[in-house]
């Protein structure tokens, strides 16, 4: 075998092997952001859990679904005086800055603790000490909520401070692994009721 011939060999081999890496996809898949606005309000019932617990086989997850902040919940805005979108009348706004989540899986579930960082920076008209911060988790497997859940995180702005950064973690959401399925989790603001 010549030198080329071998180097062609080689090379062919190694295109086979990184195509083959890249069209074996991800195990959870992506989510749609369309789909992630119908979690707003969604709550999973004890039966489905429960069903979807019984039905789980175990299965070994390579990932842990991905964490996506949902379309529009990126920010939150609140204004005064009902001038809303009014630059000037701006009291504060709310930012998440940053999202992570971590998993362990068992016998069919997936133990996965989640996270968000971010800020309230006060506006022009803002003359708040502290701002509650509304932010929902959910976690959806093939468009349905299994998980989801709004809470409330007090944030302290501490003159001459504009600004301050909140944490909220959610640990220990158990989730039923059948194999195949698409997971993703949500996070966002949520200022609706």
């Amino acid at each position: 075998m010549t030198k080329n011939t071998l180097i062609r060999v080689v090379a062919s081999a190694g295109l086979a092997t990184l195509l083959a890496g890249c069209s074996m996809g991800s195990m959870f898949g992506g989510g749609s952001t369309a789909s992630s606005a119908n979690l707003q309000n969604a709550t999973a019932t004890p039966a489905a859990v429960a069903q979807a617990q019984t039905n789980a086989l175990p299965a070994i997850a390579t990932q842990c679904p991905p964490i996506k902040v949902r379309l529009g919940g990126e920010a939150m805005f609140y204004y005064g005086g009902g001038r809303t979108g009014d630059p000037k009348a701006l009291q504060y706004q709310g930012v998440i800055d940053e999202t992570t989540r971590n998993c362990v899986v068992s016998n069919g579930l997936i133990t996965v603790n989640m996270g968000v960082s971010g800020r309230v920076l006060l506006g022009p008209a803002g003359t708040q000490s502290s701002v509650n911060a509304p932010i929902r988790f959910a976690v959806e497997r093939d468009g349905q909520a299994i998980f989801s859940e709004k809470y409330t995180i007090p944030v302290a702005v501490t003159p001459p401070a504009q600004s301050a950064e909140f944490v909220k973690v959610v640990e220990n959401v158990a989730v039923p692994y059948l194999g195949g399925e698409t997971i993703t989790i949500w996070v966002g603001f949520d200022t609706r009721g």
